[in-house]
């Protein structure tokens, strides 16, 4: 593995875009990252979390290790990427909930002073939920970086939702080059 290489925590909730990661990996490792996959209880269920750690080289995480459990750590990540990010997984995130691995990782990362960008896949509907501009105005207050769900959100050949995950990752790479200049 590049020695070069900075790690980024790829947060990933139960979406249509997680189905198409091993699409994405290689593009952010081209881009200099290393990635560890943090994944909802539901997202894991949807994705082959021992094919994404063979991709990655980092264990795919669902749920928090236990005490004196003799696993290995999470490298320290120099960014954040929630992606997709679901509608409920943003509200929760916003209201503070830690009741899965993922939005404990999300919540602590928000006070870490590493970049947060997140990518909603979100229904045009439930955007028009009160709770859900409340939840993108506060996240946005602490920092994240939020992206438009139209401009990212494309339909796969099977009908699906897909990213443009160029866009994505240019948006990373613009949040953590900002970083990078201070």
């Amino acid at each position: 593995m590049n020695v070069d290489l900075r790690w980024l925590y790829l947060v990933t909730s139960a979406a249509p875009p997680v189905l198409r990661l091993e699409e994405f990996i290689p593009a952010l490792y081209a881009d200099g990252w290393a990635v560890c996959v943090i994944a909802t209880p539901t997202a894991a269920t949807w994705i082959d979390l021992d094919a994404l750690a063979a991709t990655t080289g980092c264990l795919t995480r669902v749920h928090p290790r236990p005490p004196r459990q003799q696993e290995e750590s999470l490298p320290r990540a120099e960014a954040v990427l929630a992606a997709p990010a679901t509608f409920n997984s943003i509200n929760k995130w916003a209201s503070g909930t830690s009741d899965t691995l993922a939005l404990g990782v999300l919540n602590e990362m928000l006070g870490a002073g590493v970049p947060i960008i997140a990518a909603p896949c979100v229904k045009p509907v439930l955007r028009q939920h009160p709770a859900y501009a409340d939840s993108i105005a506060r996240l946005a207050s602490a920092g994240v970086v939020l992206l438009d769900p139209d401009a990212i959100t494309r339909r796969a050949e099977d009908g699906l939702a897909t990213f443009d995950w160029s866009q994505i990752v240019a948006a990373l790479r613009d949040a953590t080059k900002s970083v990078a200049d201070r």
